[in-house]
């Protein structure tokens, strides 16, 4: 087999799953990533009518603004050092949150990310818990009064405790703790000063009013998520819009999850639940614990679970994981199908970024630590390339000799290959090697928030984002704004010199349409990339540096001419 056809078709194939990966690629086939045994379609546990009790009903939100939402009713403040809002006494819901360490755009002046809204605007999107009841029970909904029994502000330090009393021998209270990060653990009472016994169950729900705008165009997943019994659940907004999907499990997390952030809510773990992600008066993720309390006269019951909201940091992500017990808490971060490589990858360049400050200079350290990785079998390649580009003249007599016998050309080609112990097929390891470490280093870059709005030098101001700079207004000297398609900056521009040097390097293909094809490649993944983020630009070119300096190296050493 021809050298060049093989390393084509690697590269068209990549081009391929490039492109297919980032316009196309349908969320759903990510369903229990990671899984040893993967599910394309989503297991659908049907409800069983058990007569159990059901989940309160909520009131349809009215539409005002948030200003006036927030003056609807007394609040309790909440605050630490990475949130700031208040929970409204009006069903003691936590629907004001605002992450105090982010910002919308990369301007410092910006309004910091607004997350969690009051039910009565169109952005609404909250979280209650509570208690379900079988009979003729009065429990507290989303309009019921609360008043405030202890604590006047939720910090670290000083936890609030709401009272509910139905006036019909049960008091209610919710004691609500905060961390310094973004995890809130919400302990649920009653207790009873009536005689017979009560039957009640524990809840917990997330309601968000619309669908948001999607960041991610199926490059990672944004919707309604969980892990219930170690499976992963993902569901698209309009999935759910169409039909509901329930579960069930004892182990597990569910939540409404963003590119950047998410609200979750952790049942008591070891206890069984029913779960459910539906769409009725907005979005809604809720969980019921299926075994009861029961609760009698002068009897205290009490529930507790855990919520979070906030950025999706994979140190604090993976912490809650491992101290709070968290099922698989960490696949709230979606790594994609490269997570073995993905994770690692980050944790070198978090690495890096803590010795050297910036992440640029750590992702050029990742690749230079890359390069020395697979170094052998790259050397081992382009010294079978090396060669090769010698045999050519040979090559090209033998098409010529044989040019009307296919099969004579291939076994006069092998037996080339063989007597000068050339492997046709060395060109191909290191870009095999390469491409699952590309789509880790994209993904990474992508979903990771450490990445957000993180600088590098010059015009680089965000490494997630693609390079600002144009060509077609000469970077800035002319005064107009290209449309996107135009916008092919410098670091993109120095990608694609980098490879066509890179191409002038290694051996021509014999065949005029295969060279005419590959004089074309830099230029496509010029533009291609041109929309990329600029990390991943950055990463390429000081790869393609690096071969080119060991290509050269090589290339000397064999005494190869090199144009």
């Amino acid at each position: 087999m021809d050298n060049k056809n093989v390393i084509l078709a690697v590269f068209l194939s990549t081009l391929i799953l490039l492109v297919w990966a980032t316009y196309f690629e349908d969320p759903k086939i990510k369903e229990k990533r990671f899984e040893g045994e993967k599910n394309k379609q989503t297991q659908v546990t049907k409800p069983e009518a058990t007569g159990g009790p059901s989940m309160p009903k909520i009131d349809a939100p009215k539409v005002v603004t948030r200003v006036d939402a927030l003056k609807d009713g007394e609040r309790v403040i909440i605050e630490n050092n990475n949130l700031l809002g208040s929970i409204v006494l009006r069903g003691a819901l936590i629907d004001d949150v605002t992450i105090k360490n982010y910002r919308e755009t990369i301007d410092k002046k910006s309004k910091q990310i607004t997350y969690l809204n009051p039910k009565k605007i169109n952005d609404g999107y909250f979280v209650e818990t509570g208690w379900a009841a079988k009979g003729n029970v009065k429990v507290p909904d989303n309009n019921s009064i609360w008043q405030i029994r202890e604590g006047k502000k939720l910090t670290p330090t000083t936890p609030v405790t709401l009272e509910w009393n139905n006036r019909e021998g049960l008091i209610f209270l919710k004691k609500v703790e905060v961390d310094d990060k973004f995890l809130f653990k919400i302990t649920d009472s009653v207790r009873s000063d009536r005689s017979g016994n009560i039957e009640l169950f524990p809840y917990s729900q997330i309601t968000r009013n619309s669908k948001p705008a999607v960041e991610g165009f199926y490059i990672s997943h944004e919707g309604l998520i969980g892990v219930v019994n170690k499976n992963l659940k993902e569901e698209s907004y309009d999935t759910i819009q169409k039909e509901k999907k329930t579960f069930s499990g004892n182990n597990g997390w569910l939540g409404i999850t963003d590119k950047y952030w998410m609200t979750s809510i952790i049942p008591e773990q070891g206890k069984s639940f029913n779960a459910e992600f539906l769409f009725k008066d907005g979005f809604k993720v809720n969980y019921i614990l299926l075994d009861s309390l029961q609760l009698g006269g002068q009897k205290i019951i009490s529930s507790t679970s855990k919520v979070f909201i906030g950025a999706k940091e994979v140190h604090v992500i993976d912490g809650y994981s491992e101290k709070e017990k968290i099922e698989r808490f960490d696949l709230a971060i979606d790594w994609g199908w490269f997570y073995f490589i993905t994770k690692p990858l980050f944790f070198l360049i978090d690495y890096f970024f803590k010795l050297v400050g910036n992440f640029g200079v750590a992702i050029i350290l990742l690749t230079v630590v890359v390069r020395i990785v697979i170094y052998p079998l790259a050397d081992y390649s382009f010294k079978s390339m090396a060669k090769m580009k010698v045999l050519q003249p040979e090559m090209l007599r033998i098409k010529e000799l044989y040019k009307n016998d296919v099969k004579k050309t291939q076994t006069e080609m092998m037996a080339l290959y063989k007597r000068e112990k050339v492997n046709p097929l060395s060109g191909c390891i290191p870009i095999i090697l390469q491409i699952p470490i590309f789509f880790a280093v994209y993904k990474m870059l992508f979903v990771t928030i450490e990445m957000r709005h993180a600088p590098f030098f010059g015009w680089i101001k965000d490494l997630s984002a693609a390079d600002p700079t144009s060509i077609f207004n000469l970077f800035g000297l002319i005064p107009w704004n290209p449309p996107t398609f135009l916008i092919i900056g410098v670091w993109p521009i120095l990608m694609g010199v980098t490879m066509y040097i890179q191409q002038k390097l290694s051996p021509a293909p014999p065949d005029p349409i295969q060279a005419k094809i590959f004089a074309f490649f830099p230029l496509m993944l010029t533009i291609l990339l041109a929309s990329f983020p600029a990390g991943l630009v950055v990463y390429w070119t000081v790869s393609n540096v690096l071969t080119m300096l060991q290509q050269w190296i090589i290339l000397k050493r064999t005494k190869v001419k090199t144009v």
